[in-house]
């Protein structure tokens, strides 16, 4: 089918502040939303089902839509798709902030979850197309501190704004940047429309680049080591050690920080040295994932938590090396008329993984938690209170045991595809 799409222009000076504006409300809407839960169950009630969908109501929304965006902003063009996300965005940020209910609250996440994809595969196609070379390594490595700053940062900012306003203030600050954003893609360069033969929105034959699809599982080891930890280290923390919340969060500055600093340091390392490539950036990206996992095993009731801060430097270098580059780089070797198919499909890794790690994590924890105690002591400990810090610990060394596994497999898998990849990593 011969439709319309987008031809290279010169970056404006806006593009960069414009995608990244909008592009840090999107993981910080992931990682900050589940705090203000406790404040909406009192104001808006406290149906478990319901209070749980204000969270992954937009996150499987997200997940979900990256796909079709994908297919999307190939037909109706990258800046038309995240303005209209931008659009979406605000539109259920605002209906979050008025919601009188539950069930309006999960609609308004909904709508947002559906706008965050397009902006997401609306960014890196923009950037994608808007620099080559050195400019495209810098441009992305930015693009991933952003990312990690959103994701990181989240439950901090929200937790700000909610003690300065109320949980409402989460939504107003999501839609006040969103509407900034959006007013700013109007100053991004215009396209000029070119007919151009797409393929399906879901275009599995992507996968078949090895490079492409190497990439693409590259995400998921950060889902899988560095995600799952982010949300469930601090319950680990007060489930073991009895740590409080407020020192858990400072704790965690230890896993945080390196994703801050990551990205642009070896951004510049790879645009100074060429000898640095991605192979070897994703080799010790995964290599950090395995072992700083290894490492948090040391967590321990009669132990210092200082055992485990080396370990979280580990993880948060293991999951903010490869931000930003492996986006690039993927849509590299991927023809620039698939871009948005490209990005939607990485994406898709992406976001599917930590909802599904996530979950799973979850899921083995309260599993060996329920073998050991019963009841309200079972729900209690699983849920990171202290009391029976032994079991905690058990159940926390054999969820660890199973992500470094899967890591592990996943890693090899990573390896055997790059040996695979084709000399021309383009494809049609």
């Amino acid at each position: 089918m011969s439709t319309a799409t987008e031809t290279h222009s010169p970056p404006s000076a806006a593009t960069l502040p414009v995608v990244l504006a909008a592009q840090f409300v999107t993981p910080m809407a992931i990682a900050g939303t589940a705090i203000a839960l406790p404040l909406i169950s009192r104001d808006l009630g406290s149906d478990p089902t319901a209070l749980q969908w204000v969270v992954n109501g937009f996150n499987i929304a997200f997940a979900l839509t990256t796909l079709l965006w994908g297919a999307v902003s190939d037909r109706i063009g990258h800046r038309r798709t995240f303005g209209i996300g931008t659009g979406l965005v605000v539109a259920g940020s605002v209906g979050s902030v008025v919601a009188p209910s539950l069930i309006v609250l999960d609609l308004a996440r909904v709508i947002a979850g559906v706008g965050a994809a397009a902006i997401l595969t609306g960014s890196t196609a923009l950037l994608s197309h808007a620099y080559d070379g050195a400019r495209r390594t810098k441009a992305f490595a930015v693009f991933g501190t952003v990312n990690g700053l959103g994701l990181a940062l989240g439950p901090t900012i929200s937790g700000l704004l909610i003690s300065v306003v109320d949980w409402r203030g989460v939504f107003v600050v999501h839609a006040v940047i969103l509407a900034a954003a959006g007013l700013g893609t109007r100053l991004l360069p215009a396209a000029e429309p070119t007919a151009v033969d797409h393929g399906p929105i879901l275009d599995l034959g992507l996968l078949r680049n090895k490079e492409f699809l190497a990439m693409c599982l590259v995400p998921v080891a950060g889902s899988i080591g560095f995600v799952t930890l982010l949300t469930y280290l601090p319950s680990a923390l007060s489930g073991i050690t009895d740590l409080s919340a407020g020192t858990s969060g400072l704790l965690m500055l230890a896993m945080t920080i390196p994703v801050f600093v990551a990205p642009v340091a070896i951004g510049h390392l790879i645009t100074r040295y060429p000898a640095l490539t991605i192979g070897k950036v994703v080799s010790l990206s995964l290599a950090a994932l395995i072992l700083g996992n290894a490492g948090v095993l040391a967590l321990s009731q009669d132990r210092s938590v200082g055992w485990i801060i080396v370990p979280m430097v580990l993880l948060g270098l293991g999951f903010g090396l490869p931000i930003g580059l492996v986006d690039g780089h993927a849509l590299s070797v991927v023809a620039p008329e698939r871009g948005g198919t490209a990005a939607g499909l990485l994406n898709f890794f992406r976001i599917g993984s930590e909802a599904v790690f996530v979950a799973g994590y979850a899921v083995v924890l309260s599993a060996v938690v329920g073998n050991q105690l019963t009841g309200d002591a079972a729900h209690e400990t699983a849920a990171g209170q202290y009391g029976h810090p032994d079991v905690y610990r058990s159940a926390f060394t054999t969820t660890i045991g199973v992500l470094i596994a899967l890591l592990a497999v996943l890693t090899f898998a990573i390896i055997a595809v790059r040996r695979q990849a084709r000399p021309k990593g383009v494809i049609a």
